[in-house]
């Protein structure tokens, strides 16, 4: 207290001049209009700037949940789109209607990642979602823009993802203007190309055109983007287009994925193994 008292006394001088500029400053202001309005003017410039300051803080501490909200509302929007298509296929012939059973048989579960590598010949990404999720080893995972790959394996609470950039992996995928189907493989070098491969080189392909999965998936649902086409070139001694595309899927900065679940997947595997059984 004796130090406050000390600290008014040493500066007495100073603190009452400051006091007499404040009430100088005020006093100008409530007698003259043109001060008074620069002075509101001036004021609600700078709560104004210091509010939005504010709101831009409290808005970037919220952009986790923001992001893991509009990943949900996305895996819904997925799971309403896919059912419409399945409804009723572009290049369905006529007469062909799939009973909603069919056209409802994929569901979505949105995880983050927590681990990814684009820069090995075999790459892997881990999310945050396991069995306690229903995630189970093969079911395939999206993004928001594409293909991302397969689950691998499972523990709880934590998946390992095949990517798409893996020498292993391959996806069915049709070409949407020549409707020609072939597989997506990585060549194992840049992680935004992949090759088209087995695409016969006797039909037109166009670059630039799209490239999604297939009807012939199992484990994706048809429509999904894996790349747009890059270039395109032959060897007269071939019967297949070597194709490149750009893939739709970033995944230097992916942070959401949507694990899709086929819910017939069983069904079909076991029908097709009693078909092989007895070839």
């Amino acid at each position: 207290m004796l130090q406050l008292v000390d600290f008014f006394v040493r500066n007495r001088f100073f603190l009452v001049f400051v006091l007499l500029e404040v009430l100088s400053i005020w006093l100008i202001v409530r007698s003259n209009t043109y001060w008074g309005a620069t002075y509101f003017n001036t004021s609600n410039y700078y709560v104004a700037r210091t509010l939005a300051f504010s709101n831009s803080a409290r808005e970037y501490t919220k952009l986790g949940e923001i992001n893991a909200d509009l990943a949900s509302e996305n895996a819904r929007l997925h799971a309403m789109v896919t059912a419409l298509n399945q409804k009723k296929p572009i290049d369905s012939p006529a007469g062909y209607v799939p009973d909603s059973v069919f056209a409802s048989r994929f569901i979505y579960t949105v995880a983050k990642v927590v681990d990814n590598e684009t820069n090995k010949p075999n790459n892997v990404l881990t999310i945050d979602k396991g069995t306690a999720d229903g995630i189970k080893p093969g079911m395939g995972v999206i993004s928001a823009t594409g293909v991302v790959g397969k689950v691998r394996f499972c523990s709880a609470n934590y998946a390992v993802i095949t990517s798409i950039l893996h020498s292993q992996f391959m996806v069915s995928t049709k070409l949407v203007r020549s409707k020609e189907i072939g597989y997506a493989k990585w060549p194992g070098k840049d992680p935004r190309i992949i090759d088209l491969i087995d695409v016969s080189k006797y039909t037109k392909i166009f670059k630039g055109d799209s490239a999604v999965t297939s009807d012939q998936n199992s484990v994706f649902p048809p429509g999904i983007m894996v790349g747009k086409v890059e270039s395109v070139t032959v060897h007269p001694n071939q019967t297949f287009y070597n194709i490149t595309l750009h893939l739709a899927t970033d995944f230097r900065n992916l942070s959401y994925v949507y694990v899709v679940q086929n819910q017939q997947l069983g069904e079909q595997e076991i029908l097709q193994s009693r078909t092989l059984e007895k070839r």
